[in-house]
């Protein structure tokens, strides 16, 4: 059997989001959120949106602010998913 890995999110209001199965943080800022999950790629968009716990080697993360949209890619995108030195040296 194909077992999935743990991968479970928890949205309370649209103003907190519980998340599991989080395995990088690949860039942030007040509107938008871009992680690597166990499920592929999560951009979360947002107003005043804040990383207020985050866990890699438990893999999870906790973010607040007004949540607009979450949504998966499978592949990471042209200028998604780089790291901030490859983004600088592209």
């Amino acid at each position: 059997m194909n077992e999935q890995p743990n991968h479970n999110l928890n949205m309370r209001g649209r103003k907190q989001l519980t998340l599991e199965g989080v395995r990088h943080i690949d860039s942030f800022n007040d509107n938008e959120i871009t992680l690597e999950t166990s499920m592929g790629m999560l951009i979360l968009k947002g107003e005043g949106l804040h990383i207020t716990q985050l866990s890699l080697d438990q893999g999870t993360a906790e973010v607040e602010g007004f949540i607009n949209s979450l949504s998966y890619t499978e592949a990471k995108g042209k200028g998604k998913g780089k790291g901030l030195l490859g983004r600088i040296l592209k």
